[in-house]
């Protein structure tokens, strides 16, 4: 199962900032454990988007929940969650 996870803040993009670095820490993280394949600001500038790789529900609300934007209460996450069916090669 693959999901789209949309982030919205809750707070200023200003108080979003200051955690920023523990943000892009832990998606290194998950990017090296193949649990998120792509990741990314909104164009507006009001949440991010991250789409994991092929992991259960249970593990994706795993990484929603240790985000350390989630821990400080700077976000809402939503999940959209697909199979797989036409896909590039190697995905």
């Amino acid at each position: 199962m693959f999901h789209v996870l949309t982030i919205t803040y809750l707070q200023p993009l200003e108080v979003i900032d200051q955690a920023r670095p523990a943000h892009v820490a832990w998606l290194n993280e998950e990017v090296a454990a193949g649990r998120i394949v792509l990741s990314g600001r909104q164009e507006s500038l009001t949440g991010g988007v991250l789409v994991t790789g092929d992991i259960s529900v249970e593990e994706a609300q795993d990484v929603m929940d240790r985000d350390p934007y989630r821990e400080a209460g700077l976000v809402r996450y939503d999940r959209l969650s697909f199979g797989r069916g036409i896909c590039a090669p190697g995905l």
